[in-house]
């Protein structure tokens, strides 16, 4: 048996309610499509020393214009053991600025990114901002020449590698030096001198711009 459709809401209904047919359309249609959102980012550093705080600011905004976001939660997160982890939070503050700061503690290097998770009239945004270095000082020398290498292979001026006496060969480490930065493997055992960690091979050397002997920031 059909069933007869309900009599359509008389016009006065809706203007009770202080919005008229077209308005409650729209607010639907945005109810069911959230606007979409995008974060930008201020310039930032993420080399950091072990110890020191991280800075990352900016703001959330609607695409649909240069319109911010006010009081809306933004979390940092790095990837760290083949899942994120959230390392700082912060809210949105006027014209959806945000800033969000955390600690240093733990030196390697970790991809991170911004998320927004998004609520109903919303979208969800994320950005990779890049990888968080987070150093150490270590003393450092240089060597060069021939020869075989302790973890394989025979070393030449276009090697690019360190020794180190405990690092398990082929470890990658990061290493930076008045502003320039280098990932390069264990490929030797050194150096033999007291107080020092890492003998940089040639190629490394000049890469980083790095002088006879001295202090390397590195992330292991």
């Amino acid at each position: 048996m059909a069933v007869p459709a309900p009599p359509a809401p008389p016009a006065l209904e809706l203007a009770s309610t202080g919005m008229s047919s077209s308005a409650f359309a729209i607010a639907s249609e945005l109810s069911e499509h959230p606007q979409k959102t995008r974060l930008s980012v201020r310039p930032h550093t993420l080399n950091v020393l072990a110890g020191r705080v991280v800075l990352i600011a900016g703001r959330l905004l609607a695409t649909r214009g240069p319109r911010g976001l006010p009081g809306m939660p933004i979390v940092l997160q790095e990837r760290a053991r083949r899942r994120w982890e959230t390392i700082a939070r912060a809210h949105t503050t006027t014209n959806g600025r945000y800033r969000l700061r955390f600690l240093a503690e733990r030196t390697g290097s970790e991809a991170v990114r911004l998320l927004f998770a998004g609520d109903g009239a919303n979208a969800a945004s994320r950005r990779r901002i890049g990888e968080l270095n987070v150093y150490r000082l270590a003393e450092a020398s240089w060597y060069g020449g021939g020869g075989s290498l302790a973890c394989g292979g025979a070393l030449n001026d276009s090697t690019l590698g360190v020794a180190n006496k405990t690092l398990p060969c082929g470890t990658l480490v990061t290493l930076r030096y008045n502003g320039r930065s280098i990932r390069v493997p264990v490929i030797d055992r050194g150096p033999y001198v007291a107080g020092r960690e890492f003998d940089l091979t040639f190629a490394t050397k000049e890469a980083l711009g790095f002088g006879g002997t001295g202090e390397v920031w590195s992330t292991r």
